[in-house]
């Protein structure tokens, strides 16, 4: 863990933008020194973005390194080690593992099993053999209408570390798939289903969250006070939806789907996290309120990568420039996310703070990553 320092950097401060250098030792940022001179041995960085490292609250792209195409499932560690990897290319230097609780084993359509255990030992496994380039902290996506939700839950306990526990509730009429029309494309396109298969499934579903709803979700908020995780809820819709959240102490908000779900969020305390894709994209690939949308109204406070690591750091950028703020707009991937989950040692360029680091220019409408530092350790 060395020292260095990096110059010639336009530094991404909490409120400002400033040309300078950054100063670190053991790990840490000792010392932020602001001008354009480059002092005695530092590496030049040309005139390149220098910000906090990203912090990744939900993504769920381990599950596609896991398993690279249907029913093909990819052994543990490799899949973790490239995913960890990618993530470090992307400049993202702490990361919350999305790892879905809840299964649907007996379903003879639309079954899906339990891997959540086993995949979360392998990546503690790794980050103790201190192999990982960056910080992988676990996140439990706990799926409300499911048959094993309790059982699953109960096999992790207070040695795992679980920071978040999010509210998931897939069931069909509501939050994501308020609008049943987007749910049949859904699963007709990705998962075959015919007409008549996908009125079987809805009417399933129904009655499964009508049998286990109540107490699946009563079981995860117990579990994330039991494991000390800070609690995040999942495509809120509607006020109510807010409001059953608020009073189950969620911290932040996963991709509300309505202005004013959104709104409520914010009146509510509950921090408003969305999809950096939908960003990228313009909107949503649900139908749902554009995040942009959000901005505008000033209802966005974090973004995730969800399914696109790469989107992650372009969709903050794009934000600053709506903003007119760039600080605002990376905010929104470090400070911000950081505080949601009380990692009070990341997130802003601030002497003290741990150097987790990402270099970047702009080139064009996307952008170029030129090196990322995890802890004063340079990962990629």
């Amino acid at each position: 863990m060395g020292d260095f320092i990096l110059g010639n950097a336009v530094l991404v401060l909490p409120d400002r933008l400033v040309r300078g250098a950054l100063v670190v030792a053991e790990g840490r940022i000792a010392e932020i020194r602001e001008g354009a001179d480059l002092p005695p041995g530092a590496l030049d960085c040309g005139g390149d973005f220098l910000a906090p490292g990203l912090i990744e609250l939900h993504t769920d792209n381990l599950e596609r390194h896991t398993e690279p195409r249907p029913k093909v499932p990819w052994p543990h560690e490799a899949a973790i080690l490239a995913h960890d990897a990618e993530l470090a290319g992307c400049g993202i230097t702490t990361v919350f593992d999305a790892l879905r609780v809840g299964s649907l084993p007996s379903r003879k359509k639309g079954r899906y099993g339990e891997y959540a255990r086993a995949l979360a030992d392998d990546i503690l496994g790794l980050r103790m053999a201190g192999v990982l380039k960056i910080d992988h902290l676990l996140h439990l996506r706990a799926e409300i209408c499911s048959e094993t939700l309790p059982e699953e839950l109960a096999k992790f306990g207070a040695a795992d570390g679980v920071g978040i526990v999010s509210l998931m509730d897939h069931t069909p009429g509501q939050r994501q798939f308020r609008d049943l029309t987007q749910l049949r494309h859904y699963l007709m396109g990705k998962h075959g289903f015919t007409e008549a298969e996908f009125n079987a499934h809805v009417a399933d579903r129904l009655a499964l969250s009508a049998e286990v709803g109540a107490a699946h979700e009563a079981a995860a908020v117990a579990a994330a006070r039991r494991l000390g995780a800070h609690l995040a809820s999942h495509d809120d819709t509607t006020g109510t939806d807010v409001a059953q959240s608020a009073a189950h102490g969620a911290r932040f908000a996963e991709f509300p789907t309505t202005p004013e779900a959104a709104r409520a969020c914010q009146a509510a305390g509950i921090a408003v996290m969305m999809g950096a894709p939908n960003v990228i994209r313009g909107g949503s690939h649900s139908g749902n309120v554009a995040a942009e949308t959000l901005a505008v109204a000033g209802c966005l406070d974090i973004l995730s990568s969800d399914y696109v690591p790469a989107a992650l750091l372009l969709a903050a950028l794009r934000l600053g420039d709506l903003w007119s703020d760039l600080p605002r707009g990376v905010a929104t991937v470090t400070a911000a996310p950081a505080a949601a989950v009380g990692l009070t040692d990341r997130g802003r360029l601030v002497p003290g703070l741990r150097a987790d680091l990402v270099r970047f220019r702009r080139h064009g409408a996307t952008v170029l990553l030129r090196g990322t530092w995890v802890a004063g350790q340079r990962v990629a």
